[in-house]
């Protein structure tokens, strides 16, 4: 690594927000601003109680688990048991703290969470998108569906495509959010992908978030 990358690394690591800083920001922004319209007769699918993460095995990637990659933006997800395929946009925090989701009126559009580590980092990363939008469902309307073993893949701009298994898919109430547990940093690279989920009102919105749990199990 050059001394102008190593400084380039350096300065990016100092922007990255602490998760115990974050957290709360980041469940508060997609709760309250990026709820989703609602507006369809029949919801997003739901996760079931069975799908739930086992505490036990969270963070183990067990024997032969691929070597952490250095730093790299995000290109591309995708989700092959959703049929999900969208390009990744990098997003951050406004100027009220929220982070930003991507721009609603792109519904196949998702955004990385670029305050933390990107996807295959050493780290939990994470990703973010819309439920619905007014004209209908949106990039990450069917995270309720997956199952435990389905697999997210992540092209990154350096030419990797990071691969993660799902080892876990809950529903957290937005006014209860496991933040720590969520984003926690289990010393190994793990992902979150996060969309609305749970009821909906009018007046409130979606009255929580789905949350995928996924580690690193290959890279290509």
């Amino acid at each position: 690594m050059s001394g102008y990358e190593l400084a380039e690394e350096e300065e990016r690591a100092r922007k990255r927000a602490p998760w115990g800083v974050i957290a709360l920001v980041l469940l508060t922004g997609l709760a309250l601003i990026r709820n989703g319209s609602g507006e369809f007769d029949v919801g997003p699918p739901q996760p079931a109680t069975a799908a739930a993460a086992d505490s036990l095995t969270a963070g183990r990637n067990g024997r032969g688990a691929p070597v952490p990659l250095p730093f790299s933006v995000v290109d591309r997800v995708r989700i092959p048991a959703i049929q999900v395929d969208a390009p990744v946009l990098p997003v951050g925090l406004d100027m009220e703290g929220w982070v930003d989701a991507p721009p609603p009126e792109n519904p196949n559009l998702a955004g990385w969470f670029s305050g933390a580590v990107s996807p295959g980092e050493k780290g939990t990363a994470v990703l973010v998108g819309h439920v619905d939008n007014q004209q209908g469902p949106a990039v990450f309307y069917g995270l309720g569906a997956l199952k435990k073993g389905n697999r997210v893949e992540v092209r990154r701009k350096d030419g990797k495509v990071a691969v993660f298994e799902i080892y876990g898919i809950e529903v957290f109430e937005k006014n209860n959010f496991p933040g720590n547990r969520v984003y926690g940093n289990s010393g190994t690279p793990e992902l979150r992908v996060i969309t609305c989920g749970g009821g909906f009102s009018k007046q409130n919105g979606y009255a929580g978030n789905v949350v995928v749990f996924a580690r690193l199990a290959e890279v290509r």
